[in-house]
């Protein structure tokens, strides 16, 4: 089992084509993936108050399958913990808390500004975009991170990606750091 743990934050679940990513990089042993129900709270109503063409039924069905596929994903046991903290989003403290609870090493999020350093380091932690946090998981094992996303781009059917293609969909997700290691590995994924 890997030895490190990355607590994702609700923005990097909220676009379907990264969280496939993450999800399929977590179940390759890189390292553990946690978040909250309260997280998967967040994520789904901000994509049902985005998307009309999505039903709370159907997002429930991926979080459920999220958590049925990563051992010991959810974190519970944070909120006794999160009045004590200090974010300068206070609405993002329940993200710390878990983290904390869970011996988080890194949150991922979009939202670096909201986990600055002078608050998370004393807890060990620290904040990484999904584009960093990939590109680190290049020098734990470049094999697993191409079977990952070679799996990730091979599970979309609707509409199925061609290896250019899913580069293209990535770099659109923000992770152009990565399309671009990706690059030299284009046969592997």
């Amino acid at each position: 089992m890997a030895n490190f743990v990355a607590l994702y934050d609700s923005n990097v679940l909220y676009p379907a084509p990264l969280r496939n990513v993450l999800m399929h990089l977590a179940m390759n042993d890189l390292f553990r993936a946690k978040w909250t129900n309260d997280i998967h709270e967040e994520w789904i109503s901000n994509l049902l108050k985005n998307r009309d063409d999505l039903t709370r039924s159907k997002l429930e069905k991926v979080r459920d399958l999220m958590n049925e596929n990563i051992l010991d994903c959810l974190v519970e046991g944070y909120e006794d913990i999160i009045p004590s903290l200090t974010l300068p989003d206070p609405n993002d403290r329940h993200v710390l808390a878990a983290a904390i609870t869970s011996n988080t090493s890194v949150i991922v999020s979009f939202n670096l500004k909201h986990f600055p350093e002078k608050y998370i380091r004393k807890y060990g932690i620290e904040a990484q975009n999904p584009d960093d946090f990939i590109l680190h998981l290049f020098d734990i094992s470049s094999e697993k991170v191409c079977a990952a996303i070679r799996q990730s781009r091979i599970n979309l059917k609707k509409p199925p990606f061609n290896v250019d293609e899913y580069l293209l969909c990535l770099a659109k997700q923000n992770l152009s750091k990565t399309v671009d290691r990706l690059n030299e590995y284009k046969d592997y994924i």
